[in-house]
C-alpha cells in the first residue's frame, strides 16, 4: 500500500483517471489525462510499485538517453497527480496508468483506499474504443454510471455493451462496491484510422467532462489539431476509392439511424460552455 506524507489538504476532490493498453485506442483517453496534466501543472502525489502489477515481460522498461552516455529505466507504472484548475473552486486528481498485467482486484482496492484518503468525491475514468464511426462525424460518447440516478442526472448516453471488459471496467465497479460515485465516459475511434493520436476524440472526451464536471477544460491547440487530424485521413481517403466509399457507406448509416445532435439538453449544455469558457477567458 503506498503512504501518502504531507498530504495538501483538497478541496471537493474529484478523480479523471484513464489507463494506456486495451482501454484506449489511438491513445485519446490517456491523451487526455497528459494534456490536463501539461495544462494544468499538476503535481505527482504518488506512484505505484511496478514490481507488483506489471509482467515486464509483457510490458517492458524503457531506456532513456540523457546528457552524454547517461540511460536511465523508465518502469512502467501508475501515478497520482492533483492539480487546481483556475477558478473551478475544487481540486482535480489525475490518474495516469497503464493496464496492469496483474492482481487487478489488488490493483483496484488500492487506487480506491488513495482516493479514500484523498476524500475525493466522484470518479471519472475515461476510455477510447475502435468502431465503425465515420471520422468526419461528431465522436461518439457512452458510458455508464455507478447507479441510474447519477446517469439519469448527468444525461449520460448508456453503453449496452456486453463482454470482456478492462481494468476500466473492474476500478468502476470496485467504486461502486466503496459508495464513491464513478461515471466512465467512452469515446468512439474509427477503426480505419486507429494509429495514435487521435486529437478529435481526446478533444470530444475533454468537453464532455467540461459539461460533467462544470470545470473550464483548457483546450490548448486540440481544436486545430483536430481540424488538421480529420483534413490528414480526408486526404488519404481520397487517394483510395475503396477507402472513400467506405467512409461515405459509414456516413450514410450514422446519418440514417442518429437524428442531429439539436435537443435541449445539448443546445442548453453548449450555452453552459460558452458561458463558462467566457467568464473563464474574461478573468485572464
Amino acid at each position: 500500500m503506498i503512504e501518502l506524507e504531507g498530504l495538501p489538504e483538497l478541496v471537493d476532490p474529484v478523480l479523471i483517471a484513464a489507463f494506456e493498453g486495451w482501454n484506449d485506442a489511438g491513445e485519446a483517453s490517456s491523451g487526455v489525462i497528459a494534456h490536463l496534466e501539461a495544462e494544468w501543472k499538476a503535481t505527482e502525489l504518488a506512484s505505484f510499485d511496478p514490481e507488483e502489477y506489471y509482467d515486464f515481460q509483457v510490458t517492458r522498461p524503457i531506456i532513456e538517453m540523457g546528457e552524454g552516455l547517461t540511460r536511465s529505466i523508465i518502469w512502467p507504472t501508475t501515478r497520482l497527480l492533483v492539480a487546481r484548475p483556475p477558478g473551478a473552486g475544487r481540486d482535480v486528481v489525475l490518474l495516469r496508468g497503464i493496464e496492469p498485467n496483474m492482481r487487478w482486484r489488488s490493483f483496484c482496492a488500492e487506487i480506491v483506499a488513495l482516493c479514500r484518503k484523498l476524500g475525493v468525491e466522484m470518479a471519472v475514468l475515461l476510455g477510447a474504443l475502435l468502431n465503425d464511426s465515420p471520422h468526419t462525424r461528431p465522436v461518439p460518447i457512452v458510458g455508464s454510471a455507478t447507479d441510474e440516478n447519477l446517469a439519469q442526472a448527468i444525461n449520460l448516453e448508456l453503453s449496452r455493451y456486453e463482454g470482456q471488459t478492462g481494468i476500466v471496467g473492474v476500478l468502476q465497479q470496485a467504486f461502486a462496491a466503496a459508495d464513491i460515485p464513478a461515471v466512465s465516459l467512452w469515446a468512439s475511434v474509427p477503426h480505419y484510422v486507429a494509429q495514435p493520436p487521435s486529437p478529435k476524440a481526446t478533444l470530444a472526451l475533454l468537453r464532455r467532462l467540461d459539461d460533467l464536471l462544470k470545470i473550464h477544460m483548457p483546450l490548448g491547440e486540440l481544436a486545430e489539431e483536430s481540424r488538421a487530424w480529420e483534413h490528414g485521413v480526408d486526404e488519404l481517403a481520397a487517394q483510395d476509392s475503396e477507402v472513400a466509399d467506405y467512409v461515405r457507406e459509414l456516413e450514410e448509416r450514422k446519418d440514417a439511424t442518429e437524428l442531429p445532435e439539436a435537443s435541449g439538453d445539448a443546445i442548453a449544455a453548449e450555452f453552459e460552455r460558452y458561458l463558462r469558457r467566457r467568464d473563464h477567458d474574461g478573468d485572464n
